[in-house]
């Protein structure tokens, strides 16, 4: 099918990663991985201060939520100004092993991942349609934003190294999970406002239902990417893509 944005009155794209502008393969065969492995050598480098201490902060007050709920989580160590970063380790892989959507462990991803792109062990990898359907957007004055569980660093990382050079000047914001949950319709509503659009003149593109329900009670128009590897089919009588050359400015 075809869908001429136009038409629907929409002035913004909002972009989902996994499994929409980014195979899910790549994330969880490629990204995650490299960040499991790389964990300890990261926390054993890298002092108490900057992005990490970030991080420090995020982990422990998502850990003091997960004992107020009964989860038993690892017990965290004292802050990583003593020094003991590595401490967290048991913690991280603990949310990595429940693929948890926790803002503290995507940054913490995305500043591991971070050497992987500088030293050229990691590249990012989209969908061949992603960076010509930015271009015909983005010339029709249609905003383009990305919303990821990943950290914005992360997103940054991946649209800066890939096979189609630095996508990031094509992209005008990233949202990650810090402006709240990706299943949550006031999430959705922060976005609108920090991209100064009405909610009906903006369109949510991802992999998930749920998300995309979200996206609707929010006033946003959305639409389910169905991509290679995706879980979640479309629905009888739902609006579905299998490409962005099926979205027309």
């Amino acid at each position: 099918m075809t869908v001429a944005l136009g038409s629907l009155g929409v002035r913004g794209v909002v972009l989902d990663i996994e499994g929409t502008t980014t195979p899910i393969s790549f994330v969880f065969d490629v990204l995650f991985p490299y960040a499991r492995t790389h964990l300890r050598d990261f926390l054993e480098t890298h002092g108490p201060s900057g992005l990490l201490a970030e991080a420090d902060r995020l982990l422990r007050e998502e850990h003091a939520e997960d004992v107020r709920r009964g989860d038993s989580p690892p017990p965290l160590p004292a802050d990583v100004s003593s020094g003991n970063a590595v401490d967290l380790e048991p913690y991280v892989l603990w949310l990595m092993d429940r693929d948890r959507k926790s803002p503290g462990l995507k940054l913490l991803q995305g500043l591991i991942w971070q050497g992987g792109f500088a030293d050229g062990s990691l590249r990012g990898e989209i969908f061949p349609d992603v960076a010509p359907a930015l271009d015909r957007w983005r010339s029709r004055e249609i905003d383009v934003a990305i919303y990821s569980s990943g950290s914005v660093l992360a997103q940054r990382l991946i649209f800066g190294h890939t096979a189609s050079g630095d996508l990031t000047p094509r992209i005008s914001q990233f949202f990650d999970a810090t402006i709240g949950p990706k299943r949550s319709a006031d999430s959705y509503r922060q976005i609108a406002a920090e991209l100064n659009r009405p909610p009906n003149e903006l369109l949510f593109l991802s992999d998930v239902h749920a998300e995309l329900l979200a996206a609707r009670a929010a006033g946003f128009k959305a639409m389910l990417c169905v991509r290679p590897g995706n879980p979640e089919p479309a629905r009888e009588g739902e609006t579905a893509v299998e490409t962005f050359d099926e979205i027309t400015a």
